[in-house]
């Protein structure tokens, strides 16, 4: 004997079947479509302050105290080689080392009153093992033998570099009062020295380097000892005073962006090392490299008036920019609706916005890549004749003029009476 099916079975049944109708027609999620980034965490730095900036809009990316005026040690020494490239343009000029005598513990190369070196070696002494003596032949030579004067340039140059955080009063780096920057100066500051001279980067991205004084070779090494380690890295210079701590301004560059980063006040060399690689590690984590605008992009295609062309349309140059990973960017178009001739290649025709979020961070002008040329009356004529709407109030009139036509001839036929029989 079969028992009936309960209610509640019953529902239970087309429940059940109801899910599995909705699982079986829902759409797949796409394959392409990727999990919203996650914030990135910010790193734990055991530092008196740290700054990380962008290298090509020279924006903040992240800071620990990143204006604060602090001891800076031998990354004072940044401004001492840019104060000298800017003012020596041959660096194979020989400078002669005044009658200043570095302290015991200074950082050295042992150059004695009286010796010659280039200025080129004198700069490689200078970033590569921090050389006092180095910095000071600079100074002092390049001040026209006035090593005040050449701070006074020093300041100068601060001040037109807009690094409001930033004074010296020494060309070294020593613990002397008056001699401060700010993580945020020191990174603005590298960038500047790198993006300037190309001399620059290379001596800063150097290991090792030979070094001519008089008729003497000296071997000396860099002290960024991460230049050795990371391949990615690509600079620039470190600092240590009782003062200042151990300090580190730091180069990078991975993915198609370069990121600058500097930590001040760290307790030795290892935690100078692992707190900017933390630095590093963040900002290439958290940050991308998003081009917006691509080289020669085809952003629009705008019908040209009267014709059936479409006009390709670009930008005039590509659009890159560092962004959070977890930030939205988009590109807003101002074009007209169509083209009107004549116009020459590459004539302007529009702009593009660039947003991240809801700011707007770039504008771009947008060209034709073809020449537009006037439209003749013929072409207009045959344009609009060609238009199924033309061609519909043709017909309207054509049927109109052929209904008015058979009216009048009705009305002009002559009207016939009855017929008289006979």
């Amino acid at each position: 004997m079969t028992r009936s099916a309960s209610p509640a079975r019953i529902r239970g049944a087309l429940v059940a079947a109801l899910v599995s109708l909705i699982w079986l027609i829902a759409p797949a999620p796409s394959a392409s479509a990727a999990p919203a980034a996650r914030p990135t965490p910010h790193p734990q730095l055991a530092v008196t302050g740290a700054a990380l900036i962008d290298a090509a809009t020279g924006r903040l990316l992240y800071g620990v105290r990143p204006n604060a005026e602090l001891a800076i040690a031998s990354t004072t020494k940044l401004m001492t080689a840019l104060i000298t490239l800017e003012h020596v343009h041959n660096l194979s000029t020989i400078f002669t080392q005044n009658d200043w005598v570095a302290a015991p513990g200074d950082s050295q190369i042992g150059l004695v009153p009286g010796e010659r070196m280039s200025v080129h070696d004198l700069l490689e002494a200078m970033m590569l093992p921090s050389a006092d003596d180095a910095a000071e032949d600079l100074a002092y030579n390049v001040g026209h033998h006035s090593v005040a004067r050449f701070i006074a340039m020093m300041n100068a140059q601060a001040r037109a570099l807009h690094l409001t955080h930033t004074h010296y009063s020494t060309p070294i780096g020593l613990d002397t009062p008056g001699n401060y920057s700010s993580p945020l100066d020191l990174d603005l500051l590298a960038d500047y020295d790198r993006d300037h001279y190309r001399v620059f980067r290379r001596i800063v991205d150097t290991r090792s380097a030979v070094l001519r004084a008089g008729a003497s070779s000296l071997y000396v090494v860099n002290l960024n000892d991460l230049l050795d380690r990371y391949r990615w890295i690509n600079g620039v210079k470190t600092g240590h005073t009782d003062d200042a701590g151990y300090v580190l301004v730091v180069s990078a560059t991975r993915w198609g962006m370069t990121l600058i980063g500097s930590v001040l006040g760290t307790a030795s060399e290892a935690a100078r090392d692992d707190n900017a690689l933390a630095l590093l590690d963040y900002g290439f984590a958290a940050f991308h490299l998003d081009r917006a605008i691509r080289s020669h992009q085809v952003l629009a295609r705008l019908p040209e008036q009267d014709s059936s062309r479409r006009i390709p349309v670009i930008a005039i140059r590509p659009f890159k920019r560092v962004v959070a990973k977890t930030a939205r960017v988009h590109v807003v178009l101002r074009l007209p609706k169509q083209l009107s001739g004549p116009l020459p290649r590459h004539a302007v025709v529009g702009e593009a916005l660039i947003y991240v979020g809801r700011h707007l961070v770039g504008r771009d002008r947008l060209i034709v890549t073809q020449a537009v040329p006037a439209v003749s009356p013929v072409s207009k004529a045959a344009h609009l004749l060609a238009r199924p709407s033309t061609l519909l109030w043709l017909l309207l009139a054509a049927a109109c003029a052929l209904a008015l036509t058979v009216r009048r001839r009705r009305r002009k036929r002559p009207v016939r009476g009855p017929v008289e029989e006979r």
